[in-house]
């Protein structure tokens, strides 16, 4: 699985002008399922993002976690972080989990974050969504399990 992690102040996710789902602090988590993917492997990163010490403590450091300030999460699903751009300029998505493998892996890892304590809003898998989110520092990760 791949994520794009940002910790944000907030963020909020519409759909259809109606808002779907919004945090506070904590992470905007972009999502995407690859081909070969499994429960396992969702488990694993939420594990990974709930653990990573991106987020300041008294000192100012980076220094505690998600589940340690008690931060929120919104996952978002996003299909193009799984663009193949080394074959010209349009992006093939082929590596990708189709789509009801990558429904079920989406939804496998919002629960297993929830599992882990840490309060999740969603966006809706494969909808047309805007995202809106105030970076925090600005801090950008990439995961690729």
């Amino acid at each position: 699985m791949r994520a794009l992690i940002q910790r944000v102040t907030e963020a909020s996710v519409t759909v259809d002008g109606a808002v779907i789902g919004e945090i506070g602090p904590g992470l905007l988590i972009l999502v995407c399922a690859m081909e070969g993917d499994d429960a396992g492997k969702s488990a694993t990163l939420a594990a990974k993002i709930s653990k990573l010490r991106i987020f300041k403590d008294d000192a100012g450091k980076m220094n505690r976690s998600l589940a340690d300030t008690g931060g929120a999460a919104l996952i978002v699903s996003q299909f193009t972080l799984a663009a193949d751009t080394s074959r010209g300029n349009r992006p093939g998505f082929s590596q990708a989990a189709k789509p009801d493998q990558g429904r079920a892996l989406y939804q496998q890892f919002v629960q297993d974050m929830g599992a882990l304590g840490i309060p999740t809003a969603t966006g809706s898998f494969g909808a047309d969504m805007a995202v809106r989110l105030t970076n925090d520092g600005p801090v950008t990760i990439w995961l690729d399990l």
